[in-house]
Parts: C-alpha cells; sequence; structure tokens
C-alpha cells in the first residue's frame, strides 16, 4: 500500500510498515504516485484535490487532517474513495482561540488596542465596564452563551466558558445533553437568541448552513451580544453582519474566517465598527495526526470502520 502525504505537515507514519511518500499540496500529483492508495491532505488546493480525484485511481481512502471535510467532499473524488475527517484533532487549540475571542470582544480588547496605539489612557472604558449599568456587558459572568454547532470542539470550549460563569446552551440537530450541557434543536434557536449574549458559531460548511448566519438570526439577538465565528466562513452573511454593526445591532463581533481567504485587502470587513478579525489562525495545529492517521490504515487492512467517516 502506498500512503501520500502532504509536504505541510511531519507525520511519522513508520509503524504502517507501509509505503510513504511526500508531495506537494499545492502542485498535480506526481505520475511515479498515481498508484497511491491512501491520501493523507492538510492545507491542500483546491486544484490539487481535484486533480488527486481524476488521476489517483487506485485510491482507497482520503483522509484529511483539518476539522471540516468541505473542501475534500468538493473535489469529486469516486464514490468509493472513503474519506474521513480530521474531527477531534482541533479541539483544544480552536477552543482556546474562541475563548480569547470571546473574552476579547466581550472585554472589548479592540478598543483599547486602539487606545493603546493612540497613546491614551482611556478613562471612558473604565468607567464604562465598572458602572451598574452596562458592567454585565463586560463579564461572562452570568452571561448566557450559546454555542451553535455543538460537536468536539464545542466539548472542550463550554467548560472554559462555564467555569468563568457562563451559562452555556448547545443549538444542534439532536437535542438532549452533551459533555454535560443541554442541547436544544435548531428550530429553537429563534427563541434562545433572546436572551443571548454571546453566540459563538462552530458550524461546518455545508448546502444546509451556508449564511445560515443572516440578518433574521442577527437581529434576533440583544443589541448588546456579541458574535463569534470560528466554524467556517460560508455560514455567515457577511453583508448582514457588517450591517449589523454599522446599525449598531449588534455590539461586536469577532471572525476566525470569511468566506474569501485570505480576506481582500479592499474587503468592507477590514474597517467595519466593532469587528476584530484573525486570519483563520483557530485549529492549524492539528494535535495526535500521525495517531489518527495509522488508526486508520489500521482499520482499512483489517476492514474495519474508520474514524470520523464522512463519505464513501
Amino acid at each position: 500500500m502506498k500512503i501520500l502525504v502532504p509536504h505541510t505537515i511531519a507525520l511519522d507514519l513508520s509503524a504502517s510498515g507501509e509505503t510513504v511518500a511526500t508531495y506537494q499540496v499545492d502542485q498535480p500529483i506526481p505520475d511515479e504516485h498515481t498508484d497511491a492508495e491512501v491520501l493523507v491532505v492538510w492545507q491542500n488546493t483546491a486544484d490539487n484535490l481535484r486533480d488527486a480525484a481524476q488521476r489517483l485511481g487506485n485510491l482507497k481512502l482520503v483522509q484529511t487532517l483539518a476539522a471540516g471535510p468541505d473542501s475534500v467532499l468538493a473535489a469529486g473524488f469516486a464514490e468509493n474513495v472513503a474519506i474521513t475527517s480530521g474531527r477531534s484533532l482541533h479541539d483544544g487549540p480552536v477552543a482556546e482561540h474562541a475563548l480569547a475571542l470571546v473574552l476579547a470582544a466581550v472585554r472589548r480588547l479592540d478598543v483599547l488596542v486602539e487606545s493603546q496605539k493612540a497613546a491614551t489612557w482611556n478613562r471612558d472604558y473604565n468607567v464604562a465596564q465598572s458602572s451598574p449599568d452596562t458592567e454585565q456587558l463586560y463579564t461572562l459572568d452570568g452571561a448566557k452563551v450559546t454555542i451553535w454547532g455543538f460537536g468536539s470542539i464545542a466539548g472542550r470550549l463550554a467548560p472554559l466558558l462555564a467555569a468563568l460563569g457562563a451559562k452555556v446552551t448547545g443549538v444542534a440537530n439532536s437535542v438532549g445533553e452533551r459533555y454535560g450541557f443541554p442541547v436544544v434543536a435548531t428550530s429553537e434557536l429563534p427563541e434562545v437568541l433572546k436572551t443571548t449574549d454571546v453566540l459563538v458559531s462552530i458550524l461546518p460548511a455545508t448546502p444546509e448552513t451556508e449564511s445560515s448566519l443572516n440578518a433574521e438570526v442577527l437581529n434576533a439577538l440583544p443589541r448588546t451580544a456579541v458574535f463569534v465565528n470560528v466554524g467556517r466562513g460560508a455560514t455567515v452573511d457577511e453583508d448582514a453582519l457588517l450591517t449589523a454593526l454599522r446599525n449598531g445591532s449588534l455590539r461586536a463581533a469577532a471572525l476566525d474566517v470569511t468566506k474569501v481567504e485570505p480576506l481582500p485587502a479592499d474587503s468592507d470587513l477590514w474597517s467595519a465598527p466593532n469587528l476584530i478579525i484573525t486570519p483563520h489562525v483557530a485549529g492549524n495545529r492539528p494535535k495526535g495526526s500521525s495517531a489518527l492517521v495509522l488508526s486508520n490504515l489500521a482499520a482499512l487492512k483489517e476492514g474495519r470502520e474508520l474514524t470520523n467517516l464522512v463519505a464513501g
């Protein structure tokens, strides 16, 4: 069995006993490697994935190390090719970054950074965050946090928020309790949003979730609410978000992902008021990648169920 691994990450697959070859994720697959049966994907270009889908005729498994497999699913691999995701590999780093963005937006660190740049001791901020009338806006203690997309990343994030005093509710397709937190159905979201202080989206990019964070959702939030997206940029109606930020119907927002990446220099998002932007850096440190690939290689050879199977 030949396994192709990307040049963008160091993997130790020696324990598999199989042939391992490295390929460039932004170039066509070399002719001598089109006989590969396993393709590991990390930070590949769309052209590279389409090339692999067309020319790797012996392929049995595509293992992406990304939590979201949307780019692989869109590449056109044959239906008999198993596709597995990197779900769980990014839980810790994404949860950390999500927490950082939530705190930065709630505490309005963006305002303080601007004051620092202007060499200004921001007394107005100090008055606002300590005033009995507004102090609840500047803390997670007692805040109602709604996490839309309550998977394994949310399972890491929710306890961190709760440790700071937040009351966390999850929103997903199935209801019940996950990781010790209540989860309501997506149909109940409009009612939940009415009392949400912080809305965190960890939604994947699917046809069903495209632009789900639209004007209707944003307008359902209190004007004092904060919105944070560490899921996928495709899930947000960016025009609706810009409108909400400009007219003050949303207190602040923080985005780690956008519809177009890298975000073009002429995008209106850069100059939007009360918006924090980070360049899709939440989850670029997959943890335990080698172990996941080795586990799925063994399962493939033994005919067992693959971990994180999403297609095929």
